[in-house]
């Protein structure tokens, strides 16, 4: 590792640090949101459509060869664009608690569209900048696990941005639930600041114009075998972001409360993250091809539980729901650690920011198209036939198996252009 064997468990610290406070907004937009948004009396076409303040996710490669490049070259260089979108995300949260929740969920319907846009520009860019730092540092025996931290790291912010959320907001008032978030990412913060990120080698580097971002993204995808990877990138997690997006909603239609809807996901949530630890160890094992395809495979049989839950009667019983969830999770952390360990591999040195962020990118992109359908799914078709769509969407994947060589990475990743 550049940092040395010494830094590995302070980088590991910093970087599941970091994803906690990405995953803080993501659960407010993508689980939160939905239930509280069905439960004030929202259409499933208007919960889909809450996936627009997402679009920064989708967008952020435009923007991310200049995260890579602003600074570069001087001590802590990531680190400075991380703090800087720690603080916006900080303001956004504060402005947030300042408003009414109920105002917010009615009349101020605009105003909250336009907040939970800005948390995702910052949290999205703060991305770009975590995800350089981490491909850089982290080698390709230690992805695995690196990749565990993450998601890890992930889902404990989104554990806090949903479940937790729905239940502290009943609890404590939607005030004090904000300004408790803020002071959790006001702690990572601490930790990011006091975290010393190694010097990046000098290179003599082209400036950053608009050919140069073109011609950039051209070397990236004209290399052998990335074809068939971005079919990969486009389908893998498609049938994941189509189904969830659907399940709080679905479970509001048959009578959950808030409080049982925030208890399933929290608990679930937590078998989301032994799954992404899981995963790191199965990983050091596993080959590549194994792990990414058959970890998908896992998902769509997941949504082949959905489905028979939902074309069950209403009084289906409980436990057969919870069993159903906790195992969709449980394969939402072992798919998402095995497709981020592959994007890292296909990083190229100096670009890892730019090239992760792409690559992240094509996929947020693919699913949030099908998440924007997923309410217009559930109206035209039913709650079960549409979990049955994402169990087709999510198994499509696998026939890519066929045809997809992984790449060859040894002791880094291949050298890019200036």
């Amino acid at each position: 590792m550049d940092a040395g064997r010494g830094r590995t468990v302070p980088l590991f610290a910093t970087l599941g640090m970091l994803y906690f406070a990405q995953g803080l907004p993501a659960g407010l937009l993508g689980k939160s949101m939905p239930a509280l948004a069905r439960d004030a009396g929202l259409s499933p076409e208007w919960i889909g459509l809450l996936a627009l303040p997402a679009l920064p996710w989708a967008l952020k490669f435009i923007w991310a060869p200049w995260v890579d490049r602003w600074g570069s070259g001087r001590a802590n260089h990531r680190k400075r664009w991380i703090l800087a979108c720690l603080s916006g995300v900080v303001a956004v949260l504060a402005v947030a608690a300042m408003l009414s929740q109920a105002w917010l969920f009615g009349a101020g319907f605009a105003v909250l569209i336009v907040m939970l846009f800005l948390l995702n520009l910052f949290s999205a860019t703060q991305d770009i900048a975590t995800d350089g730092l981490a491909a850089r540092l982290l080698t390709p025996s230690l992805r695995g696990l690196g990749n565990s931290v993450q998601v890890s790291g992930y889902k404990v912010g989104m554990i806090l941005g949903s479940g937790a959320l729905l239940i502290l907001v009943g609890q404590w008032g939607w005030q004090a639930t904000l300004f408790t978030i803020i002071a959790m990412l006001l702690v990572v913060a601490v930790t990011a600041w006091r975290f010393d990120e190694p010097r990046e080698p000098a290179r003599r580097r082209r400036p950053v114009t608009a050919k140069w971002w073109l011609r950039q993204l051209a070397l990236f995808w004209r290399r052998p075998g990335l074809g068939v990877w971005l079919v990969i990138l486009l389908g893998y997690k498609v049938g994941d972001g189509f189904g969830t997006r659907m399940i709080k909603p679905f479970l509001v239609d048959r009578h959950w409360t808030l409080a049982e809807i925030g208890s399933l996901d929290l608990i679930t949530s937590l078998v989301g993250l032994a799954g992404a630890g899981l995963a790191g160890l199965i990983m050091l094992r596993l080959s590549r091809r194994v792990a990414l395809f058959g970890f998908a495979g896992l998902q769509a049989l997941s949504f082949i539980g959905w489905w028979w839950v939902a074309a069950g009667p209403v009084t289906v019983p409980v436990q057969w729901i919870w069993a159903v969830a906790l195992f969709e999770q449980l394969a939402d952390g072992l798919s998402t650690v095995a497709l981020f360990v592959l994007m890292m591999d296909y990083c190229r040195s100096g670009h890892e920011g730019s090239d992760y962020t792409v690559q992240a990118s094509v996929q947020l992109f693919a699913v949030g198209v099908f998440t924007l359908l997923s309410g217009f799914s559930v109206a035209w078709l039913g709650y079960a036939s549409h979990f049955l769509l994402a169990a087709i969407l999510s198994a499509a994947v696998i026939m890519a198996a066929f045809f997809w060589q992984p790449p060859v990475v040894a002791h880094g990743a291949p050298r890019g252009e200036p």
